[in-house]
């Protein structure tokens, strides 16, 4: 296994999410804003990555977490941002600089109050396969 790829799955996903139109206006980033940020923006976040080789090759498993948070009243905006990144990178056709995308799926999603109510979270479970 080799964690090489981790870096530019990152880059990938980052300019996948950056440049989708169902996310203008939304910022992208991989760590938050001074002051929790306002607004809604997509966090690039945690990541597990797992032995995958086989006898054909080296391989990982990457498993993300990729979060919304939006201080929107409601969880309205925060869920159609997250619908959004889901729909931006599932089975994406991404490139990345070291190492083959094979795939990544949508795993699973927790939505959750923050700051006595006046934010939400959305924090989504993605696994990315990478062959080298």
């Amino acid at each position: 296994m080799s964690y090489g790829a981790a870096a530019a799955l990152q880059a990938a996903i980052y300019t996948r999410l950056s440049g989708w139109a169902g996310l203008t206006g939304v910022t992208v980033v991989d760590e938050l804003p001074s002051g929790g940020g306002k607004g809604t923006f997509v966090l690039l976040g945690p990541e597990t990555a797992l032995e995958r080789g086989d006898a054909s090759g080296a391989g990982a498993e990457h498993q993300l977490q990729i979060s919304v948070i939006s201080d929107a009243k409601g969880f309205l905006v925060a869920k159609a941002a997250a619908a959004e990144v889901s729909a931006a990178l599932v089975d994406a056709p991404l490139s990345l600089a070291a190492g083959h995308l094979v795939g990544i799926q949508f795993q699973k999603a927790v939505a959750k109050r923050l700051d006595e109510g006046k934010a939400r979270r959305i924090d989504m479970t993605f696994r990315a396969r990478v062959d080298f």
